[in-house]
């Protein structure tokens, strides 16, 4: 039987305002080990608050944040049920402004602020959390496990967009400051994460020494484990939680 989960809506104060964020626990008695989830660009919404559940469901208290507030409480955009690929584009092209703005520096003093409030919660045990997250999400689930190295004991990226990049802040140059074991499952074939950034992720991690391990899921797309859009893949999404499950329940 699944186990059963709590739900609402939290305000999580940050040095530039206040990220509105879902908070979701089991019912069973606490406190449980952290989980911070990275959004995707469409940020959170019903299907990702149902991935978040699902996490909690194995024993987590996981905190969804909304990491674009600065442009206004989620959802940003309408949002339809099923974001076709039609919609995709429209809708992605209305989100990138403040996508943009979310640079290094403001979203590594965010992470900060999620990172002392999931400590600061009755709801958490004490010591290092894991942190999962999804396209854009990848690379700030990599930005803050290396800027919080002592704070963060286990990291998973899916279909991580633009993690190794020839720019001079691009989220793998910090491999040489983490201490985590990470995961990543790369979508087939990603635009948004070519060969190219795949074997360079791959060689930075490898020579600063990370845990990890780096798997190309063969005809999944980018976006795979997203269910209210085009690009899901139930084979995949399902090879992502058993993935991200283990990785959690070794670490945490």
């Amino acid at each position: 039987m699944a186990t059963a989960v709590h739900g609402s809506s939290v305000d999580v104060p940050t040095p530039d305002g206040t990220a509105d964020a879902y908070l979701v626990q089991p019912e069973s008695p606490g406190p449980h080990p952290a989980v911070l989830l990275y959004m995707d660009a469409f940020g959170p919404r019903p299907s990702l608050k149902a991935m978040a559940d699902r996490i909690a469901a194995a024993g987590y208290t996981v905190l969804l944040p909304n990491v674009l507030y600065r442009a206004g409480r989620a959802p940003l955009v309408e949002l339809p049920d099923f974001i076709s690929p039609e919609r995709r584009s429209e809708i992605f092209e209305s989100i990138l402004p403040a996508a943009r703005e979310l640079t290094p520096e403001p979203a590594v003093r965010d992470a900060g602020a999620y990172l002392d409030w999931l400590a600061a919660s009755p709801l958490t045990t004490d010591g290092p959390i894991g942190i999962t997250g999804y396209c854009m999400g990848a690379g700030l689930a990599l930005r803050t496990t290396a800027a919080y190295p002592d704070r963060v004991a286990a990291m998973a990226g899916f279909h991580g967009a633009f993690l190794a990049t020839e720019a001079p802040d691009s989220p793998h140059l910090g491999a040489d400051r983490i201490t985590a074991e990470l995961y990543f499952g790369h979508a087939d074939q990603d635009a948004a994460l070519p060969p190219e950034q795949v074997d360079r992720l791959e060689k930075a991690l490898t020579e600063a020494g990370v845990r990890h391990r780096a798997e190309v899921y063969a005809g999944a797309h980018h976006g795979y484990t997203q269910a209210d859009t085009a690009s899901y893949d139930a084979d995949a999404a399902d090879r992502h939680w058993t993935a991200l499950l283990d990785l959690l329940g070794r670490n945490l």
